[in-house]
């Protein structure tokens, strides 16, 4: 008889993640009950943001815990229905954790129409996707011929945000970690200029890139590199807080940057945390509009993938120190 394989967390990280921290374990398949789906998980995606989970520094995951299957959006297909609205056969999104199978209630889950491709619902057309188009557009508001800086930017959302700002014809300058990563962001993307911030050299490198100042910065590292951006920023300039990942991974987070409030008082800075949970209601337009842009080619969506459940942990690990470019996916089906 077929089992579920599951990917459980063991251990709670003191300090920097590491595979031990998590077991693989079997357990019977799942049934559905009355509004519920049985979803054999395809792909999921694995994300900085959920090892803030297991840190405790994300309210709206809970308090961290072990002996669970360890969180994590995927994309699956249906195999058991008990939901008018849902056909067995058809794909969904939903919550489905590091593991092959699960039970959604159908409220839990987006059904993914059909010819599109479900792993663009773990990149563009699901949270990365959507986290980018609203955290740019809403939150940093940028106008035509402005300066959008952002970190991380060859990462899951980042590559992302750079391309939007891209299409709303601003001047994009990506902050990553690596040189590979710089050039790919500048050759495949469109970046107009792309800066490492392992370089010694850093702050000045991103003062020549940013020669007139920067209007808009899409935060996804808090640290040095926020404190970097805030001496760039213009007068009016506008910073979205997407994500903190220098501060996840470790026991001791650096203290927050220089500058604060002093320079947003004197420059009238205006620094904003937002989720992409707040615009729940706007999703589909969102998608509609992320969807025309990779018909047309403007918006490309990168794809890091993994094959099987048991690599997981290290995939995750691997992640936090850089490792991957664009949407990190642990594929189940291949």
């Amino acid at each position: 008889m077929e089992e579920n394989q599951q990917v459980l967390i063991d251990s709670l990280p003191q300090g920097k993640l590491e595979e031990s921290h998590y077991r693989m374990e079997t357990a019977p398949i799942p049934e559905p009950g009355d509004g519920e789906i049985l979803v054999r998980t395809t792909a999921f995606a694995i994300t900085a943001g959920t090892r803030a989970g297991l840190q405790g520094s994300a309210s709206y995951a809970g308090a961290p815990t072990t002996g669970i299957v360890m969180n994590g959006t995927g994309v699956g297909e249906v195999i058991a229905s008990n939901v008018d609205a849902i056909s067995t056969g058809s794909h969904v999104m939903a919550p489905t954790g590091w593991q092959q199978y699960s039970v959604q209630e159908a409220k839990a889950v987006t059904v993914i129409p059909e010819g599109h491709n479900p792993i663009h619902y773990l990149g563009p057309l699901g949270v990365n996707g959507l986290t980018a188009y609203f955290g740019l557009l809403r939150v940093g508001q940028p106008k035509a011929g402005e300066t959008v800086m952002v970190s991380a930017a060859a990462g899951s959302v980042g590559h992302i945000v750079g391309q939007i700002a891209r299409i709303r014809d601003c001047r994009v300058v990506g902050v990553t970690g690596s040189d590979a990563k710089c050039a790919l962001l500048m050759s495949d993307l469109g970046f107009d200029a792309a800066v490492n911030h392992r370089d010694d050299g850093f702050r000045q490198s991103l003062k020549e890139a940013t020669p007139d100042g920067v209007d808009v910065y899409f935060d996804n590292t808090g640290g040095d590199i926020l404190g970097s951006a805030l001496f760039r920023l213009n007068v009016g300039g506008r910073i979205a807080c997407c994500g903190v990942v220098s501060q996840y991974d470790t026991d001791r987070p650096e203290p927050g940057p220089k500058g604060i409030p002093g320079l947003l008082i004197n420059k009238r800075i205006n620094m904003r945390g937002f989720l992409v949970f707040d615009y729940l209601e706007d999703y589909a337009a969102a998608r509609e509009e992320l969807s025309g842009w990779l018909e047309s080619g403007e918006l490309k969506s990168l794809t890091d993938e993994i094959s099987g459940l048991e690599a997981a942990p290290g995939a995750f690990v691997d992640l936090l120190a850089g490792g991957n470019v664009g949407t990190r996916v642990v594929r189940l089906d291949q």
